[in-house]
């Protein structure tokens, strides 16, 4: 594997290994490109969970595949196409594999494992193969350390489907035995090894103390060092010596750092797409009725696919919602002058072909209409963006609206920043009022301001508890929480630097009826730049100290000499690293992720070039993660 070049990004180079093993594992060129060969592509959930927010429909036909299909589907014998398999090697996915060859499906089997394959499922496969005389059309069985999901440039997690088994619950829950806590510690690893593998470096590794990130981190150390001293196997050659002072820093936190942040209400267009709207894997279901709901009658849905290639969304996925309803009517400013510029030109072009002003307009017009002409399929294109953008923002409009959601992120970022001014009267009101929100939202505000605030009398405690109750609300997350918070040194818990926001002017500009955002009775709210706790570790840890406020972090490096078994506390002498893998144990957040990228941001104006990767186990949005401490919260009581 070569070493990371500081201009590709993890999903780059997840990409790159994608592309060349539908290359059949052969490197790619531009001949290849222009010329694919043709093949079947067969994968499990896993793979089409890999595959999909990188590779569109229209791009795997480019690059040669005519089919592709599920490996436990029902599927027919297609001879003289080789079979590209991309699957987990797992017991039901070998007996498939077996199931294939046997029944001879194809004449060509490439098999792409997402994680290394054992030696001992090797060998079953291969006395199998014997068995049904299939040896020769096995061609080739790749290890492809793809063992994860990138979803940005800078954004990736371990799951999606069958995500539970590594939820924050999973981890947490009271009856957990330990062969699963080390299924799931070992399925964490082996994650993180394939990270590291796909950006050619073993990281210097950095972890909060005395909870499941610490176990991850001695679990990934020792599989590192096995892999360095393995000379045959070694996936990281090349890297040793004069590239040492590249090594990117692997920051491993657990969930429990901060539990505010996972449950806050937001105002960033991605992270609101997440909360209000079902997005996952890039792809956004969004309900296109606007009128009230009518009882059995199922809801017309849209989906919409939100990648890099879309300008748009590139720009301002972690920008304040205002800010993207603004972005969007310039966008369909811009699209109707070009449109009108197209129109006027058909129309001046239709004049009487034997008249001379026609003559001369179609010589002056001519080189502006087949400008116009070319530009068309790009105008459509923007149009389709508009329009999907349109639906998004439109659906989290009315979401905001009718849940009065700019109300709740307001107060939460005032008392989650301290500010004096927050009084419980203001929490208590928002919970009794009857038009603002929903019991989830209304349990969300609650535990963020039981979290934040110091000392809560019990008298207090009950009169909330009691007007949850009235509003609907789930009281089981409580539970777990009051337990949790006894655990926990909450002298820092959940506070901003900084933070906070102002309300500024309405946002009252009519928007044409063309894309309808009246954004009349929704606060215009400016977020103030703040870190939360994950940003202020991670630049802590990137600093060189031993400690960040709110996590005390242990070393470790999978390249020194092992001095002894246990982690250690102080920093071995390393020059500070400028690029950062910063992973959640028990999941992430979309919030955390824009305020770290912000506060890469920040550091490259101030002359630092840092480069910030952001993962976690899982990407539960506010609901799934509430549903999660209920279930604690249940187990407690």
């Amino acid at each position: 594997m070569a070493r990371i070049d500081t201009m590709t990004t993890l999903r780059d180079r997840q990409l790159n290994a994608l592309k060349q093993m539908l290359n059949l594992n052969q490197t790619l060129t531009k001949a290849v490109a222009n010329e694919p060969s043709w093949k079947v592509l067969i994968y499990d959930r896993v793979g089409q969970d890999i595959i999909s927010p990188l590779i569109s429909i229209k791009e795997l036909r480019e690059l040669g595949v005519t089919l592709h299909v599920q490996l436990h589907s029902d599927r027919d014998s297609i001879p003289e196409v080789p079979a590209v398999y991309f699957c987990t090697p797992t017991e039901e996915n070998l007996g498939r594999i077996c199931q294939d060859l046997d029944n001879g499906l194809y004449d060509q089997y490439h098999l792409n494992f997402i994680s290394p394959i054992t030696r001992q499922k090797l060998e079953d496969l291969a006395a199998s193969s014997i068995q049904s005389n299939s040896v020769m059309s096995i061609h080739k069985i790749f290890d492809q350390y793809l063992n994860f999901i990138c979803l940005e440039d800078d954004l990736f997690i371990m799951k999606h489907q069958q995500s539970d088994s590594l939820s924050y619950y999973a981890i947490n829950k009271g009856d957990t035995k330990d062969t699963e806590m080390e299924a799931i510690m070992d399925e964490i690893v082996e994650s993180l090894f394939s990270v590291f593998v796909t950006l050619g470096n073993v990281p210097i590794i950095r972890c909060s103390k005395g909870n499941a990130a610490e176990m991850v981190a001695k679990k990934l150390d020792k599989k590192l060092r096995e892999n360095l001293w393995d000379a045959r196997n070694n996936l990281f050659h090349g890297q040793t010596g004069t590239f040492s002072f590249t090594r990117p820093m692997l920051i491993l936190l657990d969930r429990n750092i901060d539990m505010a942040t996972p449950l806050h209400h937001t105002w960033t267009y991605q992270a609101l797409a997440h909360d209000v709207l079902d997005l996952s894997l890039n792809r956004a279901v969004v309900p296109e009725s606007t009128g009230p709901a009518i009882p059995g009658q199922k809801t017309k849905t849209r989906t919409c696919d939100l990648d890099s290639k879309d300008p748009l969304w590139s720009e301002h996925k972690g920008s304040p919602f205002p800010t993207v309803a603004e972005a969007i009517q310039e966008d369909l400013d811009k699209y109707r002058s070009s449109e009108a510029e197209v129109k006027k030109l058909k129309s001046s072009m239709g004049l009487d072909a034997d008249s001379d002003l026609a003559l001369s307009l179609v010589s002056d017009n001519t080189q502006r209409l087949t400008s116009a002409v070319n530009s068309l399929p790009q105008l459509m294109e923007k149009k389709r963006l508009i329009d999907m953008h349109t639906t998004i923002a439109t659906a989290i409009l009315n979401a905001i609206k009718s849940r009065r959601l700019d109300s709740f992120f307001e107060l939460e970022e005032k008392i989650m920043s301290k500010s004096s001014g927050v009084e419980s009267k203001a929490v208590m009101d928002l919970i009794s009022d009857t038009s603002a929100g929903t019991a989830e939202d209304k349990m969300r505000l609650f535990i963020i301001y039981y979290l934040c605030t110091s000392q809560l009398p019990d008298e207090e405690y009950k009169k909330f508890e009691s007007a949850l109750v009235a509003a609907d609300c789930d009281i089981k997350p409580l539970v777990y929480m009051k337990r949790w918070k006894s655990f926990t040194k909450m002298s820092s818990q959940g506070q901003y630097e900084g933070g906070g926001t102002k309300t500024v002017s309405m946002f009252s500009k009519l928007v044409s009826q063309g894309s309808s955002f009246v954004m009349e009775g929704v606060k215009n709210l400016v977020v103030k730049k703040h870190k939360l706790p994950v940003s202020r570790c991670v630049e802590a840890a990137l600093s060189g100290a031993e400690s960040g406020g709110e996590c005390e972090l242990a070393w470790l490096d999978p390249r020194a000499a092992r001095t002894d078994a246990s982690v250690r506390a102080r920093a071995p002498k390393h020059p500070p690293p400028s690029d950062a893998v910063v992973f959640l144990v028990g999941g992430g957040s979309y919030i955390e992720y824009h305020n770290l990228m912000d506060f890469a941001k920040q550091q490259a104006t101030s002359g630092i070039a840092r480069k910030i990767i952001y993962g976690a186990t899982t990407l539960p949005h506010a609901g799934q993660f509430l549903k999660q401490l209920s279930l604690l919260g249940e187990e407690m009581q």
